[in-house]
């Protein structure tokens, strides 16, 4: 739709709400006068995917690669690292799979051929292991209207910077001010029609099996070096676009991406009820959109554009949508659960598996509500997102299930059985369900694959090598066209390309595991703790935890040699002996260049640089950090001229 504003003034918002009151009723006429195509189900998917370049960072140059496309099928995303491709439609019998992993797989090819002649390439992962926090600013979002309105409309209702929080096996604590952290996350979306009268029952299907089809298929572990949910995409993107804030703690609000608040029982109308009365509208138009009753009048289908462009801003992971294929209208499920990759076939192994659910479990359980509880298969989802296959569901009529038994014992049978009723070709059915089946019993999904990958590289190298190795092996695998529970561990030396990969920016070697103490506490702690733990440098922070200063060893030994030989240090704060941000204390950004931190090292002659972001520590570099690397580069020459 032309003409996207993110702020309507309240004039364009009244007649958009205008627009958008009469779409809705336009779908209940339509749905009451049997104008919505019933009886077929067609299939589809959308593929998200990132370009990175040879150093393994995201590489800007979406519109740059779509340039070397067809614009039919390949379009651009949010950040301009970022490509989606939409597959045809197909009808679900016979050797739909099959040929949809055929399209996809040319089509991916496409974009890896387009991206190499600007050197780079392309991976499907649902969160790159080597993003970091500034791959994220406003200048890497695609420089289209729509998003920038987006981006508009999100910080207006937010009113200031957000906070992320997200807790794993480690933490991530980051602050943002726009809607580029939703970028992280990249998926393989797939989509299925149904009939209007169905709708009730499948999307209630859909939303029960959320929680098994996610746990085998996650793979998203990582998020800016930190391991935090086995499907981190999940916590990321609802936090991403959620405008609400601390006081909601009163009322009983949904965040814009949602699992959703209770069954569906009659009707899709149900849900764009819901999403236009809890959800602001976010996105206005300069231009009104087309008049639906105007086009029923004369016969023909409605694009319902202004229900769309609102539905495209509320988030739910089963999205209900409206569109139109070979001239009728229909209602189609949007699964948002599965994320990108690891491989082509494992996606598409997880789309059997969703569609053969959709079609069996029906079957089996028409009464599937009175037997499962919304709330608890909204936890379900939540445990597959934390948990995967280590998760622990309550299934129908509260019987607790470790989710491998519930897959293989109930489930996998089941779609298959789906399978067949849909008239899928038998050896695609077996083939797909077949690396779910080795999937689940190996315990190897995308994510346990990325996090044993970086157990076994534990202690060797630095974790920008570790991260950058990882998705040097994702792509390898990828290309290699074998599904996750056939990959070996990544290896440290898969990440080739020399130095630039893992050396070049203060970031990538810098040390985050870092001891601070207050400016107030006690010289005798800051003694303490550099003999606990044999560090030469402990940085001083104040109540709002802005680097203030630096204790070094040779100071500290100084001060107590000649200023405290009567033992008076035992009282002094340490904010009396360090060396001061506001003097001397020289500091630099995570993206400073290495060559520069180590010039800036030379030429003021300290053994350590605090690394600062906003004021605050989030890094040290030492001599240390330098003799690790050269220590390492010295051990590749050694290898190289032995051969």
């Amino acid at each position: 739709m032309s003409g996207v504003i993110g702020n309507p003034s309240p004039a364009e918002l009244r007649a958009f709400m205008k627009c958008l009151l009469d779409d809705v009723w336009a779908l209940e006429t339509m749905l009451k006068e049997g104008l919505v195509e019933s009886g077929v189900a067609r299939i589809g998917a959308e593929q998200e995917m990132v370009l990175i370049e040879e150093a393994y960072r995201p590489a800007p140059i979406n519109l740059q690669v779509l340039d070397k496309l067809d614009k039919g099928c390949f379009t651009t995303e949010l950040a301009r690292f970022n490509l989606e491709v939409n597959l045809d439609p197909l009808r679900l019998e016979g050797a739909c799979l099959s040929r949809m992993e055929e399209q996809l797989r040319e089509r991916v090819r496409s974009v890896h051929e387009a991206a190499q002649s600007y050197g780079a390439e392309v991976v499907l992962t649902g969160i790159l292991p080597t993003l970091r926090l500034q791959d994220l600013q406003v200048d890497n979002m695609t420089p289209i209207k729509r998003y920038y309105a987006l981006n508009d409309a999100l910080s207006r209702l937010r009113r200031d910077a957000y906070e992320f929080r997200i807790h794993g096996t480690d933490e991530m604590i980051v602050k943002q001010d726009s809607v580029m952290l939703e970028s992280c996350n990249t998926s393989f979306q797939v989509h299925l029609q149904v009939s209007p009268e169905d709708f009730p029952l499948l999307y209630n299907t859909a939303q029960a099996v959320a929680g098994p089809v996610l746990a085998v298929a996650t793979n998203s572990p990582l998020l800016f070096g930190r391991r935090l949910w086995h499907e981190t995409r999940v916590a990321v993107f609802q936090q991403a676009v959620d405008t609400r804030t601390s006081s909601y703690y009163l009322q009983d609000a949904s965040s814009r991406v949602s699992f959703g608040r209770r069954w569906v029982e009659r009707s899709a109308l149900e849900l764009f009820h819901e999403d236009i009365a809890r959800y602001r509208v976010l996105l206005g138009t300069t231009e009104p959109p087309e008049a639906p009753f105007e086009r029923l009048k004369r016969g023909e289908v409605p694009r319902l554009e202004a229900l769309q462009l609102h539905n495209s801003t509320v988030y739910r992971w089963n999205r209900p949508c409206y569109g139109i294929s070979e001239g009728k209208a229909h209602l189609r499920i949007e699964n948002r659960v599965l994320p990108a990759g690891p491989s082509v076939v494992d996606e598409m192994a997880n789309a059997a598996f969703w569609l053969g659910l959709m079609k069996a479990m029906p079957q089996a359980h028409p009464d599937l509500t009175e037997h499962l509880d919304f709330k608890d298969a909204r936890a379900n989802f939540v445990a597959a997102a934390r948990q995967g296959l280590g998760a622990q569901f309550t299934w129908l009529d509260k019987r607790l299930v470790p989710v491998q038994e519930l897959i293989l014992e109930h489930l996998l049978p089941m779609a298959g059985q789906g399978l067949r009723d849909a008239g899928v070709d038998a050896e695609d059915a077996a083939r797909y369900l077949g690396i779910i089946e080795a999937r689940v019993r190996e315990q190897r999904t995308g994510s346990s694959w990325t996090l044993d990958s970086l157990a076994a590289m534990k202690g060797k190298g630095t974790i920008s090598q570790q991260l950058c190795a990882l998705t040097a092996a994702t792509i390898e695998h990828q290309q290699s066209g074998r599904p996750v529970h056939e990959w070996p561990l990544a290896r440290l030396t898969q990440a080739s390309g020399g130095w630039k990969q893992t050396y070049e920016r203060v970031e990538q070697i810098m040390t985050t595991d870092v001891v601070s103490v207050n400016q107030e506490e006690l010289l005798d702690l800051v003694a303490r703790i550099m003999d606990w733990h044999v560090i030469r440098y402990v940085p001083i922070e104040d109540d709002e935890l802005r680097l203030v200063g630096l204790v070094s060893h040779r100071s500290l030994l100084r001060y107590l040699s000649r200023d405290c030989a009567d033992g008076a240090s035992r009282q002094t704060p340490v904010k009396e002996i360090m060396h001061r941000i506001e003097d001397d204390l020289v500091t630099v950004a995570p993206e400073t260049l290495t060559l520069t931190a180590l010039s800036l090292m030379r030429k003021h002659r300290v053994g350590c640089l605090p690394v600062v972001k906003d004021g605050r520590l989030v890094g040290m570099l030492t001599e240390r950090n330098f003799m690790v690397i050269a220590g390492q580069l010295l051990e590749e020459r050694l290898r190289s001229t032995a051969r």
